[in-house]
């Protein structure tokens, strides 16, 4: 059996919890046990022969149903040894090489891949519309009234930036109306609002209902009303992994959606593990995951619709320089039946 190890999300929250995984670039691939090996010949029962992937899953919670999988087997149960790695920008770790599959952001594989990166989109991630709120201080009950105020984008050029973009515009508003500022993401996000730095930021849980609880601020609005079809997640492989090893991509989605189905269908157990990683109040996290069950969806199809539609966002905003031909991106041969 795999050696169960507790994991750590980063991005969490930095006063409750110190992180093991770093936005900075921990190292996660001491999570299992190192493959089974057998010399030329044995008798003994090839069962135990792992394969190994090197996987770079998202940090943080977006990536803890997969550990929680691996602990739980799910990857042995399909021949794999997975191991983890921790990748600040997935496109390089999979160009370069040291990564075979990794959870990257949708837009990032377009335009990578579109101007020639030898990378492909194999799968939707467990959820593909953005998880993302702009939160406020509680002086400031909607989104009109933050017109000269200071607004917090995340990264700017990211998606959390299509989105902050978008609800501003659907109220009347532009970047040039605020002071349009890069406030990160995570735990730095919220202290940008909790210490006054900006009046508002688009942020993930759990720190939407962190706010709630403190009362240190409060939503107002969810990003995927604004942008219901705007792709944000999805797993991707590189090249040569998939003309070398196609059954070991396969095998990875099998037990990627095979962790995430048992966290969703588990949720009691899956809180608890949850909560063993994420210091953070219960009634917050049960808030969080309610909040977020409609976009749990654990569909692994990719839509091309999606896809162009995404992609006409980016290009009105400037992110993305053409529209790429999205057949040319993806090879979803794998993709697991439901």
């Amino acid at each position: 059996m795999i050696k169960k190890r507790k994991w750590f999300g980063t991005g969490m929250i930095a006063v409750l919890l110190a992180l093991v995984l770093g936005a900075c670039g921990a190292d996660a691939s001491d999570t299992t046990a190192p493959p089974a090996s057998q010399p030329e010949g044995t008798t003994e029962n090839t069962a135990l022969e792992l394969q190994t992937v090197r996987y770079a899953p998202f940090n943080g919670v977006s990536g803890l149903a997969v550990r929680y999988g691996i602990e739980q087997g799910f990857f042995e149960e399909e021949g794999l040894h997975v191991e983890l790695v921790s990748a600040q920008n997935p496109v390089d770790a999979l160009t370069s090489g040291d990564v075979d599959v990794a959870d990257i952001a949708t837009t990032s594989v377009i335009v990578a891949a579109g101007k020639g990166a030898p990378i492909k989109i194999v799968s939707s991630m467990f959820r593909t519309k953005g998880p993302f709120y702009l939160i406020a201080n509680p002086n400031i009950q909607s989104v009109e009234e933050l017109k000269g105020k200071k607004v917090g984008a995340a990264v700017l050029g990211s998606g959390l930036d299509v989105y902050t973009q978008t609800i501003l515009k659907e109220h009347g508003l532009s970047k040039d109306d605020v002071t349009y500022l890069a406030s990160g993401v995570n735990e730095a996000a919220y202290a940008s609002l909790t210490n006054g730095q900006v009046d508002a930021t688009i942020i993930h849980e759990p720190f939407a209902s962190l706010a709630e609880a403190e009362g240190t601020g409060h939503i107002l609005a969810n990003g995927w009303d604004y942008l219901p079809t705007f792709h944000t997640g999805v797993l991707a492989a590189r090249n040569s992994f998939i003309d070398s090893s196609p059954e070991l991509v396969e095998k990875l989605l099998r037990g990627y959606f095979k962790s995430q189905e048992y966290a969703k269908n588990h949720l009691d157990e899956y809180k608890a593990y949850f909560l063993e990683n994420v210091k953070i109040d219960p009634a917050v996290a049960d808030k969080a995951f309610e909040r977020e069950a409609v976009l749990w969806e654990n569909n692994p199809e990719v839509n091309l619709d999606a896809l162009q539609d995404t992609q006409q966002i980016q290009l009105e905003l400037g992110f993305q320089d053409q529209i790429y031909d999205v057949e040319d991106l993806l090879d979803l041969r794998f993709i697991p039946n439901k």
